[in-house]
Parts: C-alpha cells; sequence; structure tokens
C-alpha cells in the first residue's frame, strides 16, 4: 500500500476548494500579509476583511503605518478586540521603517525578535509573501493536525505544542509552500471547523486518527475550564456645559492599553471626589444606568454607568493631553474601548 502524501492530498484539495480571492491575497507582500495575520488572531475572516480594507486603505505600506499617530491606528482596530496587536503593529513598523530601510526581516529569528511577532506568524509572512519553507501553527491549523494524529492534550501545554509544531514541520513540503500554508488555514476554517466539521468532504478523512475512532469532536482538547471572576466598576459619563463628555487615555499596558474610556473606579464617591478635586468644581449626579457586562479573556466586567454633569469646568482638563474633553457625537478618529464606544453611541442615539 502506498504512503499516503499529506502534503499532495492537500494541495490538490486547495487547487479546487481553497479560498484565493481574499483581500490580503491579492498584490502579495510582507506587509500585506503581516497585517492580515495579526488581525486573524482570534478573529474570523469574515470579520477580518472590512477592517483589513480601511486599514490598508489608511496605511498602504510600511511608511505610512510607521508615520501614523497611535490615535488613528488604534481608532481603525476599535472593535477588534486584544488591542495589543494593534500598538505592537504601530511599533513594529516603527522598528522596520527606521532599522530595516521598510524592508522585512527575511530570516525567522529576526521577524520573530520583533513585537507581537510569534513564530507562527513569521512563518506566514516568509511562506506566504517570500515562499520560504516556514511552517504555522495558527488555531486553524492546530485543529487539523490535532485530529489528525489524535494528538491529547490542550495546545498551551508545552508537551502538546511542542508535539504539533514537529508534525507541522514534518508535512509541510518543499515545494508550494505559499499554496500548502494558505490551504492549510482553509481547510481548518471551511472543512475542519470547530463544531460541524464536514469531515465527508475532506482529503484527510481516510487517514485521520480521530475521524477513524469516531472521536472528532474531542480533538484539539480545550483548555482545562476554571471560573472566571467578575469585577465591578463606576464608569462616569461626565458632561459640561458644552455637552461634551470627559475622556481619558488608558495607560499603554493592561486592558484597552492606549484606548480612550471614561473616568473610572470600582467605588462611586471615590470616583466623584477624585474628579471633583481635580476639575475644581461640584459633580451633580444626575441619573445611574443600568448595568452592563462586558467579558474579556479572563474576567467578567461589570460596568456600572453614572450619568452627571459640572459646571463651569476648565477646558483644559491635563496639559499632557491624557484628559480631554469630546462631543459624544463627535467621535471619530480616537480608538475607544468597544463597550464604551456602544455606551456613548447608544446615548447620543437618545438624545436625538
Amino acid at each position: 500500500m502506498a504512503t499516503f502524501d499529506f502534503s499532495h492530498a492537500v494541495l490538490n484539495w486547495f487547487d479546487q476548494h481553497g479560498r484565493k480571492n481574499l483581500p490580503w491575497q491579492q498584490h502579495i507582500s510582507p506587509y500585506r500579509v503581516w497585517v492580515s495575520e495579526v488581525m486573524l488572531q482570534q478573529t474570523q475572516v469574515s470579520t477580518v476583511i472590512p477592517y483589513f480594507e480601511r486599514f490598508i486603505a489608511a496605511f498602504p505600506n510600511i511608511q505610512t503605518l510607521a508615520k501614523a499617530k497611535e490615535d488613528d491606528v488604534l481608532h481603525l482596530w476599535t472593535g477588534l478586540g486584544y488591542y495589543a496587536r494593534a500598538r505592537n503593529l504601530h511599533k513594529m513598523a516603527q522598528i522596520i521603517h527606521q532599522q530595516y530601510a521598510n524592508e522585512f526581516p527575511t530570516t525567522q529569528e529576526e521577524l520573530q525578535s520583533l513585537p507581537g511577532i510569534g513564530r507562527s506568524t513569521a512563518g506566514a509572512i516568509l511562506s506566504l509573501s517570500m515562499q520560504q519553507r516556514a511552517p504555522i501553527l495558527d488555531g486553524n491549523v492546530k485543529r487539523v493536525l490535532s485530529r489528525f494524529n489524535a494528538i491529547e492534550g490542550w495546545s498551551g501545554h508545552s508537551k502538546t505544542l511542542t508535539a504539533l509544531w514537529q508534525l507541522a514541520d514534518e508535512l509541510t513540503p518543499q515545494q508550494r509552500v505559499a499554496d500548502y500554508t494558505q490551504a492549510m488555514m482553509d481547510l481548518g476554517a471551511t472543512l475542519c471547523s470547530r463544531s460541524q466539521p464536514a469531515c465527508q468532504r475532506c482529503p484527510l478523512q481516510q487517514h485521520c486518527r480521530a475521524y477513524q475512532t469516531d472521536s472528532v469532536k474531542n480533538y484539539p482538547q480545550g483548555k482545562p475550564r476554571k471560573t472566571i471572576p467578575t469585577r465591578d466598576a463606576f464608569f462616569l459619563i461626565l458632561h459640561n456645559e458644552a455637552g461634551e463628555v470627559l475622556l481619558e487615555k488608558r495607560p499603554p499596558q493592561g486592558i484597552w492599553g492606549g484606548l480612550w474610556s471614561l473616568p473610572q473606579h470600582e467605588k462611586k464617591e471615590p470616583l466623584i471626589e477624585q474628579l471633583e478635586h481635580q476639575l475644581q468644581g461640584p459633580i451633580q449626579l444626575i441619573e445611574t444606568l443600568p448595568v452592563r457586562r462586558h467579558t474579556f479573556s479572563h474576567f467578567h466586567l461589570n460596568i456600572h454607568p453614572l450619568i452627571a454633569s459640572i459646571s463651569n469646568a476648565p477646558a483644559q482638563v491635563m496639559a499632557d493631553n491624557k484628559r480631554n474633553w469630546h462631543h459624544p457625537q463627535q467621535l471619530t478618529g480616537i480608538g475607544l474601548a468597544t463597550p464604551i464606544k456602544a455606551l456613548l453611541n447608544s446615548l447620543a442615539a437618545l438624545s436625538n
């Protein structure tokens, strides 16, 4: 019996059924591949497409992204989540612009030394845009390989991850590496999906260990469950006499890093007292809105919105521009935390 040629089967399937018209597959360059790969981390293709198109329209190359303001970058990222990705994109663009004369490094080691670039993203850049043989292991590929070899354990465990990388490397061919890389991502996204895999149409079906043992849905094995804690925070929607809302720029690191948000505190009274001291005027609490919940990867946040007003507030709130007044209907051009944007938009809609 002939040995099964994994890459040959995958490439034959790709030639007939693979995706070839995605925006980042046109005018292929390291820059376009890099932006798309970062956006696609933990985000579906259908969600990414309009973001990618807007981002590339605003920043068509590494120079324009490197010279952009962080606020402009974060604004175009608003809604995609995991904002550290956007900040790292901006940082890496500046490094490539300044240290590499706008040319992407051409080795795995150099690429992985840059902010936000892991082994799989580096492999995608090398294989898809430079035709270099470099394995990848994004979520889709992990799922295909986990099922094909019935690999036990959560991929976050080093033993499981090592086994997956070894298999990915062994199966990556020497030829047609760009097509193979795209094919593996497509296979995981379209056939070997998480909840309803289309095994009957899969080119790997007869040699897939999970399929042979009727255990496809058992792979890949998930992260061990743990209880997600819940936190509460009060967010103050403070209006001045001009109808503007006070917004604060969050620190670069941590939740919503670098984005604009509302003043917040775990308790209501300290939040109001601090702002009264800083703005040198009494704050009048007008209304307490219903609680909203936003879930992060590691905790739930209960948002308690408070509407308030202040008279004779200073126009210049902070000398370093970390806190400013903004009209709630003119919030374009700044990066806003998604639940805060939704809250302000809902209030603006009610006032119309």
